[in-house]
């Protein structure tokens, strides 16, 4: 199997930075440190309520950062004027709520569909590839296909709280997932709740390219270092791929 790429989502270096002010820890130098980390790409999602990234963090992601930047944004007029001004290597776009305090399922792109047919087709013609955030649910990876995405990032949150027989069944979706992905002709992502502990049987499904990881990387990082918590993961990536 070809080698799948690792997007690094700093949002909560910028949280730790906005629990304090200033401008320590930032993003930027994180975002830096990626690469040799085995990093691939830079992930930020630019919340509605600017809770950790900042448009100035994004504006400087996008200029100064050396791997692709993946923006992470809600389905509103501002977020699409945004990124077509800073015009990022690629948009995920994501459900998202105030009163949430992570993501916590896919898009409902079946009920999105109308206006999501009028938002993908602008940000694919300013050259950004466009991602849906998405439940592994036939349904809505059809709708995904049917707006012209490039990509769907499946959810792989429920699979990540599960256990025993539970999160078996939910690894199934997961494949039943991916293979309905490039049989559409999209490509398949995978993120949310993702450690050391669950990556591996991820990282195995042939049909995903890419997983965008951030809270526990960040988290890691406290007690290994950053760089040393993103190697760790890319070793364990890697293996899997190769099993």
């Amino acid at each position: 199997m070809s080698r799948i790429r690792l997007g690094v989502n700093i949002d909560h270096i910028a949280t730790l930075r906005n629990a304090r002010g200033g401008s320590h820890p930032d993003p930027l130098r994180a975002a830096r440190m990626i690469r040799a980390a085995g990093g691939d790409q830079v992930t930020a999602h630019l919340r509605e309520d600017r809770r950790h990234i900042t448009d100035a963090d994004m504006e400087r992601l996008v200029a100064s950062a050396d791997l692709p930047v993946n923006m992470e944004m809600a389905a509103t007029a501002e977020m699409l004027a945004i990124a077509l001004r800073l015009r990022p290597h690629a948009c995920c776009i994501v459900p998202e709520r105030r009163e949430e305090r992570t993501t916590e399922s896919g898009l409902d792109v079946l009920r999105g569909e109308a206006s999501l047919c009028q938002m993908v087709p602008r940000l694919r013609a300013a050259g950004i590839r466009v991602s849906l955030f998405v439940d592994p649910d036939e349904e809505q990876l059809r709708a995904a296909a049917r707006v012209g995405a490039d990509a769907v990032e499946l959810h792989t949150g429920t699979y990540a709280l599960a256990r025993g027989a539970a999160r078996e069944k939910e690894l199934e979706r997961l494949r039943r997932g991916a293979a309905l992905v490039r049989e559409l002709g999209l490509e398949c992502h995978a993120g949310h709740g993702l450690d050391y502990d669950n990556v591996s049987a991820v990282a195995a499904i042939p049909e995903v390219v890419e997983l965008n990881i951030g809270h526990f990387l960040i988290g890691e990082a406290i007690f290994v270092g950053f760089t040393e918590s993103v190697r760790r993961m890319r070793r364990l990536m890697d293996a899997a791929r190769g099993a």
